[in-house]
């Protein structure tokens, strides 16, 4: 489906770069619109493998000179020097640029490619390789409506997203929706490993653990009930659901999983403070 995409320029070849990709492509920004710089070798051989017809680059400055919409998707420690080396181009180009790095602030990027940039910070997730990612985005005052429009039309092409009026609110989105597909799938891991410890074959513990999650996935986002509501209905009490459950409780599942996204939200406003210092 065509929803006209803009032209542009990918600074880094990574899993998050390639899942947008393949979310735009699918959509049907052409191949040829889509500008790709990384310094790996195998990184540009695996994206030209993965994606025909992109337009691969070693240089950065490469890619960036043809587009004026840019996407940063370079690790939050590298971005400091890649923006520095980009800012000759977007004090000419007066780009929007597009930030995936989990924790590096508006401002700092702002300095580090200077005042002719808008930028627009954005916390996307990996499903959204296949379409079903949800991404969190930020714009500073001051960015237009018409950029911000922009931005928010690339990420809606590889899934649903959300607005937040405080940037401060990333680093719970990150550690949220950003790692959050990491969470699942280590439950996925550990519900297969357990069906086959009660003697299912793996093939079968696997499709049943996979499908489980994306049904009851499915149910919670179409259901006018909450998740609350709905493992209520299919806990019978005194039943085989209650069982379960009554050992997750008493492992204290939530104050885990409340500690585990306190710890992603601290390290993304540690890789923020660390960025700043840049």
């Amino acid at each position: 489906m065509d929803v006209r995409l803009p032209p542009v320029a990918v600074i880094g070849g990574g899993h998050m770069a390639r899942a947008l990709i393949g979310g735009w492509l699918a959509r049907g920004l052409a191949p040829a619109d889509v500008h790709v710089s990384d310094p790996s070798a195998a990184q540009r051989e695996g994206l030209l493998r993965d994606f025909p017809g992109l337009r691969i680059h070693a240089e950065n400055a490469a890619a960036a000179t043809s587009a004026d919409v840019w996407v940063l998707a370079v690790k939050p420690q590298q971005l400091p020097e890649v923006a520095r080396e980009l800012a000759p181009q977007a004090s000419a180009a007066a780009p929007l640029a597009i930030s995936v790095a989990a924790g590096v602030r508006a401002a700092d990027l702002a300095r580090w490619l200077g005042p002719r940039a808008e930028v627009v910070r954005t916390m996307p997730n990996r499903p959204a390789l296949v379409g079903a990612g949800v991404t969190a985005l930020y714009a500073p005052p001051g960015v237009a409506a018409a950029r911000r429009e922009v931005a928010g039309r690339l990420l809606d092409a590889v899934g649903t997203t959300v607005w937040v009026d405080a940037e401060e609110q990333l680093d719970a989105v990150t550690a949220v929706s950003g790692s959050g597909p990491a969470y699942f799938f280590l439950l996925i891991e550990l519900l297969e490993a357990a069906a086959v410890e009660q003697g299912l074959p793996p093939v079968v513990a696997r499709r049943l653990a996979i499908d489980t999650a994306w049904g009851g996935a499915k149910l919670a986002r179409e259901s006018a009930d909450d998740p609350a509501t709905l493992r209520a209905q299919v806990t019978s009490k005194g039943g085989t659901t209650a069982a379960a459950l009554a050992v997750l409780e008493s492992a204290d599942l939530r104050a885990i999983v409340s500690r585990a996204v306190a710890a992603g939200a601290a390290r993304s406003r540690e890789l923020a403070e660390a960025a700043g210092r840049g």
